[in-house]
């Protein structure tokens, strides 16, 4: 494998998330380990991640009784430094686990700020990566999302009484990143009160000032959750590059 590089300012730490079952995509094993193109699906977030030059550190967080096939794709299918961490029973749990594991470092200030991203989006692109992690250390935090075009207001009776585009809602994606010292202190104390976030941001929302800013996602950028999603992924990455 590739060594880490090595840099002289603090770094940034990317953390993949595949410790969930994935159970609506129908599959006996965990989906993040389904072929997608010639290689297993959490491979294609591991590769971009590690193309991104400010990545230093990169984390898959996986269940414990998926380490061959963890194994596997580090061993055959990614040319980079990956440490391993265990996931807990939920993504929060998990979310943590890998914070703990860069406690130190983080302390240190060898690593200044922390992107997490779903294993289940396969299609994330360096350039999206790198737009978000500009942004969360510009401004503490940054979430990438689509705008939703595509609401409708209802009324009382549950009539639709109207369908409009939206300026203020996104469909929010992954990776979301943030500055990691305010993240970690975040997650302790939801720990600690037993707090459950919706998502990262939602737990730094709760318990930090740090402010959240959003950042154009990308349409490719979707989550693998149904099979359906596996053959559109596959249409993508078979279409010409102008047409991704």
């Amino acid at each position: 494998m590739a060594k880490r590089r090595s840099r002289r300012g603090p770094s940034a730490a990317g953390v993949v998330l595949a410790s969930g079952a994935g159970t609506r995509v129908g599959a006996a094993t965990n989906k993040v380990f389904l072929p997608l193109a010639g290689r297993r699906l959490v491979s294609w977030s591991l590769r971009s991640f590690a193309s991104v030059a400010d990545i230093g550190v990169l984390l898959l967080v996986a269940r414990p009784q998926d380490g061959e096939l963890v194994e596997f794709v580090l061993d055959h299918e990614v040319a980079a430094d990956v440490e391993v961490v265990h996931g807990g029973k939920t993504r929060q749990e998990s979310e943590l686990n890998a914070l703990r594991h860069l406690a130190q470092r983080i302390e240190a200030g060898i690593v200044d700020t922390v992107l997490l991203h779903d294993a289940a989006r396969p299609l994330v692109s360096p350039a999206l990566i790198t737009a978000v992690l500009r942004s969360a250390r510009e401004h503490g935090g940054a979430v990438p999302g689509m705008l939703a075009d595509d609401l409708a207001e209802v009324g009382a009776g549950g009539d639709t009484l109207s369908r409009r585009p939206s300026e203020t809602l996104i469909r929010a994606q992954t990776p979301q990143g943030f500055r990691a010292a305010p993240l970690l202190a975040a997650y302790e104390q939801a720990e600690r009160e037993r707090f459950v976030g919706t998502d990262t941001a939602s737990c730094l929302e709760r318990f930090s000032d740090v402010p959240v800013h959003w950042v154009r996602g990308e349409q490719r950028n979707f989550k693998i959750t149904y099979p359906h999603d596996l053959a559109i992924a596959r249409r993508v990455l078979a279409a010409p590059p102008e047409r991704q």
